[in-house]
């Protein structure tokens, strides 16, 4: 009996996953963005950015504009990162807009933190919002409207 629940519960989790190719051509691009940017393949974020492109964090008050700060602030944020990705639990679109909601999850060291010494773990909460220029397929812009509060009671409790 266990056998078969197991097999049920394996054949339900390869069917509940859309197949890239099955999505509309936004989410395609929007998931290709995002792959780039949790491998840190910042030679295929540029590819993504032009001068225009702005990146704004609006729960930190926080905005980059142009390939050149985005990329910058990324390798920041990024140094000595062990693992980065991103756990989608929904995602839509309408028109070049794509909404993404779930949480990234990044280990790594605690220094960035104020837990030297540490690896950290944490799982943020958030929405990721991309619009795409559809015809050079270039972000316009990304809004990321995070859970910080979350993010603090995971750092206090490592």
């Amino acid at each position: 009996m266990r056998i078969i629940l197991l097999l049920c519960c394996l054949v339900y989790s390869f069917s509940a996953h859309a197949n890239i190719g099955d999505m509309p051509k936004e989410q395609q691009l929007a998931m290709k963005y995002m792959e780039a940017l949790t491998d840190h393949d910042y030679s295929a974020l540029r590819r993504f950015y032009s001068r225009e492109t702005i990146f704004y964090d609006k729960t930190a008050n926080t905005t980059y504009t142009g390939s050149r700060q985005i990329i910058g602030f990324l390798q920041r944020a990024h140094e000595g990162v062990l693992e980065y990705r991103l756990n989608i639990e929904h995602m839509f679109n309408t028109g070049s807009l794509v909404v993404i909601i779930g949480s990234y999850r990044l280990r790594g060291p605690g220094d960035q933190y104020g837990k030297p010494g540490k690896v950290i773990d944490l799982a943020v909460p958030g929405v990721t919002t991309l619009k795409f220029d559809n015809n050079t397929e270039r972000l316009i812009e990304q809004m990321d409207l995070m859970d910080y509060q979350t993010m603090s009671d995971q750092l206090e409790s490592q």
